[in-house]
């Protein structure tokens, strides 16, 4: 029978929705768009990023999810209850299993407020997993195998590094470094180098036309048009790749300490197979130029970008809902 059982990959820039049997139905950033007044839904998703930093006074386009983590209850609720109404899922006598993905190190407290939303969502039974076991699963590691395997899933709003063995984490770290972040720095650098005011849309693209986390890794540029802080008037300036390392070097710097530290906290048998095996890289800050080049440099291991990043916990949650019935007994 047609399973509706589906898995979330509930990110901080975006939610992935895989359904058993079906694969990714659903993939669309984590905004929401009110009207400031009654708080009334006006658009989810793609629709409602498209009005990030472009609505009149009286909508705003929000982001539920920051770091990781539920920053708004009830528009995050809002926003699930959309795309599962949006999927058809619910019938009339059944309502679908949900797992969802969350970061490894968030409290019990968070844990609820993720559980008790996708519940009034319409999820019958709610399952979380964490985010980087999911992650690798995705990617094509075998965890459940007695060796090593390390992942390094750089999200939105967190990077979950995790070396796993035998179906479970052995030593793990989060930390709030990741796309988000890199977003904000692109941002902080331009209105200090160049008094220039800039969109967040237009750091992030900025960060994925020419944005580089390795010196000397490229070489392009790019013209960007922003508020001018003194005149008030738009202006545009031409950022480079080299800038853009610059602008990025503190933050990309805390990620490659976070795996370090999880290194260092790791049994050496398992630090052998690593060596062996390598590190993979997941989520979208694994689409970052030069990363690869830059972990490896600095991990002294092998490092490789999993081959659908993006796609790497929606994925991962494919496997474990083949085996919810093991998930229930938990």
């Amino acid at each position: 029978m047609f399973s509706k059982d589906i898995g979330i990959d509930l990110g901080t820039a975006n939610v992935l929705i895989h359904q058993k049997g079906k694969g990714i139905v659903l993939n669309e950033p984590s905004v929401v768009a009110l009207d400031s007044k009654t708080r009334k839904v006006l658009a989810v998703g793609e629709e409602a990023r498209l009005m990030l930093g472009r609505t009149p006074g009286n909508i705003v386009a929000i982001r539920p999810l920051r770091d990781g983590v539920i920053a708004d209850f009830d528009v995050t609720e809002a926003m699930l209850t959309h795309f599962i109404n949006k999927l058809n899922l619910k019938g009339f006598m059944s309502s679908p299993n949900v797992l969802i993905c969350c970061p490894t190190k968030i409290t019990s407290v968070e844990q609820k407020a993720i559980r008790d939303a996708a519940q009034r969502a319409g999820g019958k039974k709610v399952f979380l997993e964490e985010e980087a076991k999911v992650a690798a699963i995705g990617a094509g590691m075998d965890i459940f195998q007695p060796s090593g395997n390390m992942v390094i899933d750089i999200g939105g709003g967190t990077t979950d590094v995790a070396v796993l063995s035998m179906g479970d984490i052995v030593t793990s770290e989060s930390v709030k470094a990741a796309g988000n972040a890199f977003d904000q720095d692109i941002l902080a650098y331009i209105k200090k180098q160049y008094k220039l005011l800039i969109g967040e849309r237009t750091a992030e693209d900025i960060k994925i036309q020419v944005g580089t986390v390795y010196a000397d890794g490229r070489n392009e540029s790019l013209e960007v048009r922003g508020r001018d802080l003194v005149t008030g008037l738009p202006r545009p300036v031409t950022i480079t790749s080299q800038e853009i390392e610059q602008a990025l070097r503190e933050t990309i710097g805390v990620v490659v300490q976070a795996a370090k530290n999880v290194l260092e906290k790791t049994p050496p048998e398992l630090s052998a197979d690593i060596i062996d095996r390598g590190v993979i890289v997941t989520g979208g800050g694994a689409l970052l130029h030069g990363i690869e080049q830059l972990l490896m440099e600095e991990l002294k291991v092998p490092v490789f970008v999993a081959e659908n990043p993006l796609d790497s916990v929606a994925n991962g949650t494919a496997v474990m809902l083949e085996n919810i019935d093991r998930l229930s007994d938990l």
